[in-house]
């Protein structure tokens, strides 16, 4: 996909029919807030058009016919991360545009470029950075299997990630239903070299503790300004797999071409954790993990509260695809009456169960009505999506929907998203 993180969308390098490699930069902008893509496999381009998208519909894509004969299946690098990684070999300038050039996003969701939040900012400077070790979602394990299996590479990153942002402390923020991976981390850091002023911190499991407004709130006692950003309080926040592809791509020049994605849901045969190529259709990452077992009801781009049903299996995943999760009619409520919208009653569970502490049913209505002013006046892009308003409405209304989409129809009237 052409579009896969926050920020401008990027234009083909290529066209119809052009051989290319692994590694490969097939397209790219000179805006600031972007991020390059490249290609994951060899092969010839097929052709660049309009592909299933989860959150814009459609949008345009490089799709690409894999060279079968001539592929070699790329693997992880967190072999050749040592203890004794020395990150003073690089400079802050180098480390970021390495990043800049390797693609490199937040992987946790939200997918903003990650040159732009480490990169030094004199107006906004940082002192504390916040590893995101928290799964904020149901089901999906990958970011725990990475802490576990890559803790090496995720440490070597952690060290480019504190030089290039100049932050003088960190916290590795782990929620208390991993011990394991609060062990490893912890035992990892007394091995490592100049890891003094990194700390382990466990905090409490609850949703959505993955959120960095959350996170941050927990680890450090301090608010975000409501429609601020981490920065205008001196802390950046970088989830565990983004901190392993910074390492991969400042030490050994490999671009961000694969990640991990957890295929999981009550429906699938063989639930698993994958390092695969970005761009992958779902239709093949179910069939890998042995198909369903029995009737799915639905298939999300993500976790079961925050992720987006698809209706298209072919659509294709992206750098912040952490999950794809296959739900049976019964765990979506499927029943006779249990699906039917009535009108809101009003009793302001959604305000209770709010981590932004919004009004959500306000916002929802007046996007209903496509009052999208009233709709910013209570700071709609606030919302951190969570889908807790969604989950506890007695009256089955989609809340959650109708912000992510009063969210798109601003940034199209506002000209930051194509119609």
């Amino acid at each position: 996909m052409l579009s896969q993180h926050i920020g401008a969308v990027c234009e083909p390098l290529v066209n119809k029919a052009d051989v290319v490699e692994a590694g490969q930069k097939i397209a790219d902008t000179d805006a600031f807030v972007s991020a390059p893509v490249h290609s994951p496999v060899n092969g010839k381009v097929k052709q660049i058009a309009l592909q299933s998208h989860a959150v814009l519909g459609r949008s345009m894509a490089v799709i690409i016919d894999t060279d079968a004969e001539n592929n070699p299946v790329k693997q992880p690098n967190h072999s050749k991360f040592m203890n004794d990684f020395d990150e003073s070999r690089y400079s802050a300038e180098q480390i970021c545009a390495a990043v800049r050039e390797a693609g490199i996003v937040g992987m946790g969701g939200a997918g903003f470029p990650t040159r732009v939040k480490i990169e030094p900012n004199p107006r906004l400077p940082k002192d504390t950075l916040i590893i995101n070790g928290c799964e904020c979602e149901p089901y999906i394990t990958c970011d725990y299997r990475i802490m576990l299996e890559w803790t090496s590479q995720i440490i070597a990153g952690i060290k480019l990630a504190r030089k290039a942002s100049g932050c003088s402390q960190v916290f590795f923020g782990i929620e208390d239903n991993k011990p394991q991976a609060i062990e490893v981390i912890s035992e990892a850091l007394k091995t490592h070299t100049n890891t003094e002023d990194i700390k382990v911190v466990p905090v409490k499991t609850k949703y959505p503790q993955g959120g960095e407004r959350q996170l941050i709130r927990a680890v450090l006692k301090k608010c975000v300004p409501t429609g601020g950003i981490p920065p205008m309080i001196g802390v950046v926040v970088l989830n565990v797999a983004t901190v392993a592809a910074i390492a991969e791509a400042v030490v050994a020049d490999r671009p961000l071409t694969h990640r991990v994605v957890t295929v999981t849901g009550e429906a699938i045969a063989n639930p698993a954790n994958l390092y695969v190529p970005i761009g992958i259709p779902v239709a093949d990452l179910i069939e890998f993990c042995g198909g369903v077992t029995e009737k799915s009801a639905k298939v999300v781009l993500g976790g079961p509260m925050m992720g987006i049903a698809i209706a298209d299996l072919t659509t294709p995943t992206t750098k912040t695809t952490g999950a794809v999760t296959v739900l049976t009619g019964k765990q979506i409520g499927r029943a006779k009456f249990a699906g039917r919208q009535t009108a809101c009653i009003r009793c302001g569970r959604c305000l209770e169960v709010c981590p932004e502490h919004l009004n959500p049913t306000r916002i929802a209505h007046a996007v209903k009505n496509n009052l999208l002013d009233v709709a910013e006046s209570y700071y709609i892009n606030a919302c951190t999506e969570c889908g807790c308003c969604s989950y506890v409405c007695p009256a089955n209304i989609e809340i959650t929907g109708y912000i992510k989409t009063g969210k798109i129809f601003l940034a199209r009237q506002k000209k930051k998203m194509p119609e």
